[in-house]
């Protein structure tokens, strides 16, 4: 008995193996893309957290109600650049009688940071100060 190969199906066409490099390669690049997505919002996540810890840092050394004075002051901490604004608070005039009996009076404090590199984040909340402090 003689065995006898049939050239018609020996193996692979030209066309086939290219049609599969080319499902492999589609499949590698849309895998790259997710990697290089998920990278950059790791990233981000990390000099968010970044910033946020420089700010809650800032505001817990803020200073004492009766020294908070209106103004701007500005540093570096961290390696991020830091911006604090502090004014008075817009009251109507509805609300001023009520507060001409209070100690303490509410002024808006602004806090801005951002990175060397790119991102940054504001801050807003209000203090109270002793009346004639602010």
């Amino acid at each position: 008995m003689s065995r006898r190969i049939c050239s018609d199906v020996a193996g692979f066409t030209l066309i086939e193996v290219l049609v599969a490099l080319a499902i492999v390669a589609a499949a590698l690049s849309s895998i790259g893309a997710v990697i290089a997505t998920s990278v950059k919002g790791t990233r981000s996540i990390d000099q968010r957290l970044a910033l946020t810890g420089a700010a809650e840092t800032l505001l817990a050394e803020l200073t004492a109600r009766h020294l908070l004075k209106a103004g701007r002051q500005s540093g570096e901490l961290a390696g991020h650049r830091w911006r604090l604004d502090v004014s008075p608070m817009n009251t109507s005039a509805a609300n001023d009688d009520a507060l001409q009996n209070q100690r303490f009076v509410p002024v808006a404090v602004t806090m801005r940071l951002q990175a060397q590199n790119g991102p940054a984040i504001q801050l807003s909340t209000v203090r109270l100060v002793p009346r004639g402090a602010e």
